[in-house]
């Protein structure tokens, strides 16, 4: 996690000399808590002779209530006509408030920017909407925090992107991260475009790249530009800088954004075993709070050691050093090494080991008893889950102390299915035949849909719909659009008992979430809670106390300022600091993971919303979502940068019959939106169809 949020320190104006409006050039507007963070450091910038557009901060001052106050309206609109030339000039309209772009976190996205604000009206609509954005932030973490506006001339670019002062992922301060597009950095910041990728040199000489359609864009002369600007941002703020920049139409370079560079990695040394999201990035594929990382990651992780001791497959030192399942900044990530994804190391002595030839056969002779037993015992498990799940009447009738007991219960089942579930996973296979949990979910949205069903009411009808929703406590319920397609080549035939048990765990983490939010609502009730959800911000222990004796941490109202870090690297290890450094995994740098067998080519797409109508996409992304299993009928192949064979998604892939490969390192930075790759997933390769050999285009 990040440490508690503070604006960057300045010093404070005194309270008779704090203006309604400050102009970018003026000393004053480098007080974050009167200009908000954005304006300030522009405006440090500024004076630091950077190449900063012209503009001016409506300040907090003017903006208390989180609207306009009417003592600014004459000054406003003096200072709009100067801007604006009296609206013949575009503006843009950003927030700045006085904890976005600090030492510790950049808030990037979480408040409103407007751009192309043509005219006074529309100004003044700009404006009030993105006061707006500070009372209702994503996620609410970040209300009633002071803001200011920001507002500078419209930039007419025709190359923007964003720049690192040092490599945030191999925290290598020699080297600069630079990616750019065509015209300004919007589209690159919002995520909706694909950059050109270069690290470089202090110089600006490219040390590495990756496959762009944009490589065009950082000419010899920009790379050394940008390089000058990166220094001139360090020595202006005492420190590397996450800049955002564009070049206008005469190749003049423009800072439009200055930020110091966070969450990056320590240059110290690495150890300890291999980390990734890729077995659990399906089952949680966002980052997760307090309460959710204690009453689902836990669990989970105790499930898998349990079951890795009764097969004895892994010596119980090994797995008792083993961090197994774990957070890091929220996201959450197992040890890749535990899982078989990365190979382990191993000394020479213990080649020669005879205890590891002994340990084997007693490993065989637990596991061939194991595999005859697990059937009847899985099915005991399912039955006596069920029958809980269906003695949980309304959980408003229910006491405190048993909603507390309750939540002590499904941790407890948890484990329990868990375990089971990784031990069908090891000993029971594919199962032949068997239907998978998400085959099953799409039929019944279908049949909800067909009927007119809310979703809600479809969760409550047919509870194996959740399957295609990740757990979170207070989030959306949102079950994807199926359309009308086939139901697939399972359809219909009897879920695996690896399925099973999964569903399981989905059911019974989705009663926890319902528990946490009663005791929420029943927390704000009490008046110690303004809002059920920060019950997320509490662990078990903090939430007892609350419910049963009335006493909240008191910094519970500043935990939602602790925001999530960065996506994790597919695979890493951890730093000195506790820091996460992507690694490679040897023999994988190029290729993935075969999770469905066949070979397909099609033109590569990013986003659902992409797929074209004619079946030829090849969906390359991030994680297995479990959203993203309404898409499968509609593509040709599906690319993912972590993920597992055993994953609801890749069973599904193959009912589908789509070629599916997972744990396909920078999948998305090495095949671009628009290009055409051929998936095998049989071999677990993906190779772009311009570098493929001759005939291949003709894959099916």
């Amino acid at each position: 996690m990040l440490p508690l949020l503070r604006p960057s320190p300045e010093p404070a104006l005194a309270d008779d000399i704090r203006p309604l409006i400050v102009a970018l050039d003026d000393e004053r507007a480098r007080d974050a808590r009167l200009a908000g963070a954005k304006a300030a450091n522009l405006a440090r910038a500024a004076t630091r002779a950077l190449p900063v557009l012209p503009g001016f901060a409506i300040t907090t001052e003017a903006t208390r209530e989180g609207e306009l106050d009417d003592r600014a309206a004459q000054s406003l609109r003096e200072a709009w006509d100067r801007l604006s030339e009296g609206g013949a000039v575009s503006l843009v309209v950003r927030s700045s408030s006085t904890i976005e772009d600090t030492s510790t976190s950049s808030m990037a996205g979480q408040f409103t920017s407007l751009l192309d604000v043509d005219g006074w009206p529309a100004f003044l609509d700009a404006v009030a909407k993105v006061l707006a954005s500070a009372a209702h932030p994503q996620d609410q973490q970040t209300r009633s925090q002071p803001m200011a506006v920001l507002v500078q001339t419209q930039l007419d670019a025709v190359c923007g992107g964003v720049l690192f002062g040092v490599d945030p992922v191999t925290g290598d301060r020699h080297h600069l991260v630079v990616e750019a597009v065509p015209g300004t950095p919007e589209s690159l910041v919002s995520g909706s475009a694909l950059a050109d990728h270069c690290v470089l040199t202090r110089r600006g000489r490219v040390v590495g790249r990756l496959p762009s359609p944009h490589q065009a864009l950082l000419t010899p002369s920009r790379r050394r530009r940008l390089a000058r600007l990166a220094a001139a941002a360090a020595r202006a703020f005492d420190g590397p800088q996450d800049l955002e920049w564009a070049f206008d139409a005469v190749e003049r370079l423009w800072l439009l954004q200055s930020r110091a560079v966070t969450a990056v990695a320590s240059e110290g040394p690495t150890s300890g075993p291999i980390l990734g999201p890729g077995p659990v990035a399906e089952t949680f594929p966002e980052p997760l709070r307090r309460l959710e990382e204690e009453i689902w990651v836990e669990p989970l992780a105790q499930g898998v050691i349990g079951a890795l001791q009764t097969t004895g497959a892994v010596a119980r030192s090994k797995v008792d050093r083993a961090p197994v399942v774990t957070t890091v900044g929220g996201w959450v990530a197992a040890d890749l090494e535990l899982f078989g994804i990365a190979p382990r190391r191993h000394r020479g002595w213990q080649i020669l080991n005879p205890a590891r030839g002994a340990r084997r056969v007693l490993s065989a002779w637990r596991v061939g008893r194991l595999r005859a037993a697990l059937p009847a015992l899985a099915g005991d498990l399912l039955s006596t889950v069920d029958a809980d799940l269906r003695a949980v009447g309304d959980l408003r009738e229910l006491t405190t102390a048993e909603l507390l007991d309750l939540l002590d219960q499904i941790g407890l089942e948890l484990v329990s299915l868990h375990g089971h579930e990784v031990l069908a996973g090891m000993l029971l296979g594919g199962e032949g035949d068997r239907s998978s949990v998400a085959a099953s979910a799409l039929a019944a949205v279908r049949r909800g849909r067909a009927m007119g069903l809310s979703d809600e009411q479809l969760v409550s009808r047919e509870p194996v719909v959740l399957a295609l929703v990740a757990p979170s406590i207070g989030g959306a319920l949102d079950l994807p659009d199926v359309g009308d397609g086939s139901p697939g080549t399972a359809a219909g035939r009897e879920i695996g008992w690896r399925e099973a048990l999964r569903l399981r765990c989905r059911w019974a983490q989705e009663l926890g979430a319902r528990l946490a939010l009663e005791l929420g609502d029943r927390l704000v009730e009490a008046g110690l809670l303004d809002d059920a959800r920060l019950v997320r911000e509490l662990g078990v222990a903090e939430l007892r106390a609350a419910a049963l004796d009335g006493s909240v941490p008191e910094d519970l109202a500043a935990r939602p300022l602790v925001l999530a870090g960065p996506p994790l690297p597919v695979a890493f290890r951890l730093d000195a600091e506790g820091s996460p450094r992507a690694v490679a995994i040897r023999g994988r740098s190029t290729t993935g993971l075969p999770a469905s067998a066949g070979r397909a080519s099609g033109e590569v797409c990013h986003r659902v919303e992409d797929i074209t109508p004619d079946h030829r996409s090849v969906l390359v992304v991030a994680t297995l979502d479990p959203r993203l299993a309404a898409a499968l009928p509609r593509i040709a192949g599906l690319v993912s940068e972590t993920g597992s064979a055993l994953s609801h998604l890749a069973i599904l892939a193959r009912e589908y019959e789509v070629p599916a490969v997972v744990a396909v390192p920078a999948a998305r930075s090495r095949f671009p939106a628009g290009s055409r790759v051929i998936v095998d997933g049989s071999a677990g390769e993906v190779h772009p169809l311009d570098r493929a050999g001759p005939g291949e285009e003709a894959e099916p």
